[in-house]
Parts: structure tokens; sequence; C-alpha cells
């Protein structure tokens, strides 16, 4: 079964992204965020407060974000605290993303994940035995949501070679109003600039998984000749796991919320020093 044109592989190879609009229905968009909606409600935020933030990864990533390769974990907004740590508005307003398991733990979300035309989709763009590495459901909330800063995904879900690529779903229109995708044409082709490990002590068993660290193999990523990826919901966005990427602030009345999974190819080496990682008793799966 045959999803993408000639044009559009084609597009991908040049571009290192593609959209495709009207991938998924409209109705299987609102089931996810109504899913993700009720995940959110039996949350407590007083269990944990882990922050997400791309411009700080080295000193945010905490034990509980190290450990959600086979978990599913919430990950407030930056800006989500007043300083004498009370949340500034509601929970559900306030959670920057769902992570990084939903895909194998959560019915609905693996439902979504694992369509035939997406796993057709897989193929079509060399992923020849695929599987699925991590999931996240980003909310990108009103005037809160925060900015994605330009990088490459192979930076932190490394193979060798190099498969990572990612599927990028948006489940409500994303606009330059409330923080679109932006991508930069061709920059695939560049190579790696980095790469984010666990110190070596860190990823052996038993550890506690503290203290990541940059491994730099070239300057750093730009957002320069970045365009924008407008996508209406239903839009599935394909990327490279090479080609710079990100996302600005969403400071508008509109929630941008998205979801997304990373899948990289089985024949390829997954290395113990990714700070993804899984128990041994719970392994990848495919589409």
């Amino acid at each position: 079964m045959a999803i993408l044109s000639d044009a559009q592989r084609d597009h991908y190879d040049r571009d290192g992204f593609l959209v495709v609009e009207d991938f998924v229905a409209k109705r299987a968009c609102l089931e996810m965020i109504d899913r993700a909606t009720e995940i959110v409600s039996g949350f407590d935020p007083a269990e944990h407060r882990s922050v997400f933030s791309t411009e700080e990864q080295e000193r945010t990533s905490d034990e509980y974000f190290l450990a959600s390769g086979d978990k599913t974990r919430f990950f407030f907004e930056p800006e989500a605290f007043l300083a004498d740590g009370e949340l500034r508005q509601a929970k559900e307003l306030s959670i920057n993303k769902l992570g990084h398991a939903m895909h194998d733990l959560d019915p609905v979300m693996s439902a979504f994940s694992r369509t035939p035309e997406l796993a057709a989709v897989a193929h079509e763009v060399g992923l020849v035995e695929p599987l699925l590495l991590q999931s996240m459901y980003i909310f990108k909330n009103p005037r809160i949501g925060g900015e994605v800063t330009c990088h490459q995904d192979s930076t932190f879900l490394y193979t060798d070679p190099m498969t990572c690529t990612g599927f990028w779903f948006a489940l409500e229109d994303a606009t330059l109003e409330n923080g679109c995708l932006w991508a930069v044409p061709g920059g695939h082709r560049n190579g790696l600039q980095k790469k984010f490990v666990r110190n070596v002590s860190s990823a052996e068993p038993g550890s506690d998984g503290a203290g990541t660290r940059f491994e730099v193999f070239g300057p750093d990523i730009t957002p320069e000749g970045a365009v924008p990826l407008e996508a209406p919901a239903g839009t599935l966005v394909v990327l490279n796991g090479l080609v710079p990427h990100l996302s600005g602030t969403n400071r508008s009345a509109k929630s941008r919320h998205a979801y997304s999974v990373h899948a990289i190819d089985a024949r390829a080496d997954y290395p113990v020093d990714n700070w993804l990682q899984r128990s041994a008793d719970f392994a990848l799966r495919g589409f």
C-alpha cells in the first residue's frame, strides 16, 4: 500500500521534511485531545513538578525525566509556577507535554500511533524495520506555551547509522500565531552537530541515571533559512532526524495540541548512553 507519491518522496529527500494534510481524521484528533485531557485530570501536581525546557536541557534533565522512557510522565512549562512555587493557573493549562511511552502504555494513543497508513509512510521514507521509540503529547497551551529551540532529533535519539524519524501530528490547527513548526529545508545534509548523552556511569544498570552532557561535533544549530510549517488539524509532518526544526512560543488565546512519535530502524545500533532507555522487560515494538 503506497501512501506517498513520487513527488512527496522527492520532497522529503530534498528538504528533510514533508507536510501531509488530512492524514488523520478530525475525529481521531478529538479522541486524542479528550484522552490527554483525561490523563492530566488524574495527575496530582503535588506528586512531582518537573519542568521541561529545551534551553537548559542539561540542567532540567532530572531523574524524573531521564527515567520516562517506559512511562507516562508530566512536564510543566517553564512559566507555569509563581515565585512561591504555586501554579499560575489550572494544571490543565500549565503542562508542556506528556512523555514518553504513551504509544505502548495507553490504548487510545497506541491505536493512533499504529495504523497501516503510518507504517507504510515509515517504510516509504526509509525505515526498513521500524520500531516506535518514544511518544510526546505536546499541549502548547494558550499564552504560556514554551519555545522549542532549533534542534535535530538525532541529537537526542541517536542511532548508528542515524535512522531517527519523527512523525508529528497537528491535533489542532498549528499556525504562525500559536507556535507552528519551522524547519530548515535541506538542513539534514549538514550532518549531526551534537549528541545528548548520559554520562557513562549513569548509563550503567543499577545507576540513578543522573548526569548528562552534550558531545559537540560542529557549530550550533541555527534557524537561518527556516520556513513555517503551518498545519491544519489532521496534518502529518514527517521529519528526518537530522533536519533542524523549532517552534515558537504561544502567546495567543488558542492552544496548539500536537502528538509526535519517533521511530528508529531495528537494524541500527541504539547506544546505552542515549538518555532515553527502557527496562529490559519492556522491549520496543513496531507499528
